[in-house]
């Protein structure tokens, strides 16, 4: 070949390199190819919008019902940062100047951590400054709500304890708690502080549920492996007595015997409830000990018990049931016959996802949780009183405008009793 040939050829050859590098660098503007974008190309449509609830006027029963349930707020965990939050921390990055003196950055002085969010929730209790204590099965802690600002603290596995399984958590009138785990087979008492003074062991082997009768000074603990309900003197753990027959492969469905209970309630007077979650009922039992009654069954509609788990008594001695098989929260009297129900399978607010447990604070707030997405959903209880109230006050408003007199502006039909 001539040198002018070669020359050529050697030329050809680095052109290509060069358009097959530009190609690798810049993919989309190769295959682009020199097309122009059309002018008017149609946006790609958004996904229809969710359905927006007005919770401010969520309630149950239905208007022009009376209402019993009102929906207040949820629980799910810390806040998690909105982009701009996180382009800000971004900004404030550590120097390695900074780092290398041991100078933390302002996004995390404090102590700050990442985002925690409930995973796991199951039984929980209220105390008496109306803070919110939800153990959290997954994430292997024990959330902390301030009800009002629903920012969380942790009592920690590793820090502040030691946890396997958290299970369930009562709290008494000094501020002790009594958290059970199931894998570790006791129950450990904290002081005011969340400081670790004491466990309960005394023969536990699955310890799930727990309630306190502070009147009397009793500490319930279901075992759920074992059938029976454990009684301990609330001061010295002593044990006193067991409710239910042990070693009988959960198979005993006589009264006053358990298959696999799991929720434990006492009442003002002593009473004690604990849900028989395989047997599908309710058992009560007097202050001694004594089998009282039973109700539920096994179906699937409104006032069935197929598996019912979290239990709680509301001011007015109803009991409330958290059932994961129906998802609903249903309120029985003590014959078993239903007063109201909520919930059904779903993520809206009042829907449920297996929904475990529940808890009655002094406020009449109700907090239900369920496991599918971890959240813990907060209602307002409306009495009896309160509702009698809102009832006569209704009437009276309806007379004036059937008398075609103006009488002073009372609740709307549509409207529940405000919270106090």
């Amino acid at each position: 070949m001539c040198k002018v040939g070669r020359e050529w050829s050697r030329g050809i050859r680095v052109a290509l390199v060069a358009i097959v590098a530009l190609a690798l660098l810049f993919p989309a503007a190769a295959l682009a190819g020199g097309k122009k974008k059309k002018k008017d190309a149609p946006l790609p449509q958004s996904a229809p919008a969710r359905p927006q609830v007005e919770i401010s006027k969520l309630v149950w029963p239905e208007p022009p019902n009376t209402p019993r349930i009102r929906y207040l707020n949820y629980f799910a965990g810390q806040k998690i940062p909105t982009e701009t939050e996180e382009k800000a921390a971004k900004k404030n990055k550590q120097s390695w100047m900074d780092r290398l003196a041991g100078i933390a950055p302002e996004n995390q002085k404090g102590n700050r951590m990442l985002p925690f969010q409930l995973l796991g929730p199951s039984m929980m209790a209220v105390d008496a400054e109306g803070q919110l204590y939800v153990p959290d099965q997954r994430v292997g802690a024990i959330f902390v709500f301030n009800t009002e600002t629903r920012e969380p603290q942790l009592i920690r596995n590793g820090f502040e304890a030691r946890f396997a399984l958290v299970n369930g958590i009562a709290i008494d009138d000094d501020g002790r708690l009594f958290v059970t785990d199931g894998k570790l087979h006791h129950v450990l008492v904290f002081n005011e502080k969340h400081q670790v003074v004491d466990q309960i062991t005394a023969g536990l082997v699955d310890p799930y549920g727990v309630a306190l009768d502070t009147e009397n000074r009793r500490l319930y603990v279901v075992d759920t492996q074992q059938d029976q309900v454990f009684v301990f003197d609330a001061d010295s753990f002593k044990l006193l007595r067991r409710l239910g027959t042990a070693g009988k492969k959960h198979e005993l469905a006589t009264p006053g015997d358990f298959s696999l209970p799991t929720g434990v309630a006492v009442d003002k007077e002593g009473n004690v409830y604990v849900s028989d979650t395989m047997n599908s009922r309710i058992e009560i039992f007097d202050a001694d000990g004594n089998f009282v009654s039973q109700f539920g069954k096994n179906c699937d509609g409104p006032g069935c018990t197929p598996k019912p788990k979290g239990i709680a008594l509301d001011a007015d001695g109803h009991i409330w049931l958290a059932d994961p098989m129906l998802d609903v929260l249903q309120v029985f009297n003590r014959e078993g016959q239903v007063m109201a129900y909520l919930g059904g399978h779903g993520s809206l607010p009042g829907q449920f996802s297996s929904l475990v447990g529940v808890t009655i604070d002094k406020k009449n707030r109700v907090f239900a949780s369920d496991q599918y997405p971890g959240r813990v959903q907060m209602f307002r209880y409306i009495t009896n009183a309160e509702a009698e109230q809102w009832n006569k006050e209704k009437e009276a408003q309806r007379a004036g405008e059937r008398a075609g007199k103006e009488q002073p502006a009372g609740p709307k039909a549509e409207q529940a009793p405000k919270p106090e």
